[in-house]
């Protein structure tokens, strides 16, 4: 007999059963701890598969707001996710995580009927070097999650804590693909929204203590697009804007590698120091 084949670590983590109604079971993974709970995207993902595998399910996903009010315990989780409102074009979400009736994480999403239109970009993918040119990351943090990808730094890598002073700003640019190799699908695209390390670790050129608070992904792609890119790398990038009073935000892109925008993200995230 030949032995079952694993699912990809990103399916694993996927995989929710039907509770009845528009409750789900799912359960961490261990490939995906971050230092404290889960890494944030897998949690996104999570809902968002929620969403995507609820029988009234209508559309394609269009955003996806994550609120991480709690991190989650390793183990069993429930997710609720409920249409709150369906019209001819967009269907509303609201879900919440929850683990031993205690609330783990809220969310909002809006899925959508996407028909032909006049299109046209604004935003223009950076000049970069392909992806095969530039040399694979194989030094990382000691995090798990890290390992569910290929890092590709063009510029803004992993700070050297011990000696980097603070920099001019906090953009880091790099192509990154789920590891091993999977087709991009939008639970995938919501993950890799989170994928980058905060900036502040950056800025300061240290490590701070710091938790993604909300999380807001805009896909503009439909689902065609995204099998279109295959399991190639995306273009990433990402920078903070302000810095302040425990809090800050950074927004972050990520690119087709023939140049067409897939998706567009906002966080804001608390710090320490």
């Amino acid at each position: 007999m030949s032995e079952a084949i694993a699912p990809h670590p990103l399916d694993a983590a996927l995989q929710l059963r039907p509770l009845g109604g528009d409750r789900f079971q799912g359960a961490t993974q261990p490939a995906w701890a971050n230092m404290v709970g889960p890494f944030g995207g897998i949690t996104a993902a999570q809902l968002l598969q929620a969403c995507s595998e609820h029988a009234k399910r209508q559309g394609q996903p269009l955003a996806l707001t994550v609120n991480y009010a709690a991190a989650v315990a390793d183990g069993e989780f429930e997710i609720e996710a409920t249409p709150v409102r369906t019209t001819r074009t967009t269907q509303h979400w609201q879900m919440t995580l929850r683990q031993q009736g205690q609330v783990c994480t809220t969310g909002s999403a809006v899925f959508a009927l996407r028909r032909p239109t006049w299109s046209a970009p604004e935003l223009v993918m950076p000049a970069v070097p392909p992806a095969a040119e530039v040399p694979l990351q194989t030094q990382l943090p000691p995090v798990q999650w890290l390992r569910c990808y290929q890092f590709r730094f063009v510029e803004g890598g992993w700070p050297d804590y011990q000696a980097a002073p603070e920099a001019a700003d906090s953009r880091t640019v790099l192509w990154v693909r789920d590891e091993p190799a999977r087709p991009l699908d939008a639970p995938a695209l919501a993950a890799l929204a989170d994928v980058f390390y905060p900036r502040v670790f950056r800025r300061r050129g240290r490590f701070t203590p710091a938790g993604t608070i909300s999380l807001t992904t805009y896909f503009h792609a439909d689902a065609a697009a995204l099998a279109a890119q295959g399991a190639r790398p995306l273009l990433a990038v990402a920078a903070g804007r302000r810095f302040a009073l425990g809090f800050f935000d950074q927004s972050a892109e990520l690119w087709s590698d023939d140049g067409h925008l897939l998706a567009s993200s906002h966080q804001v995230v608390y710090f320490k120091g």
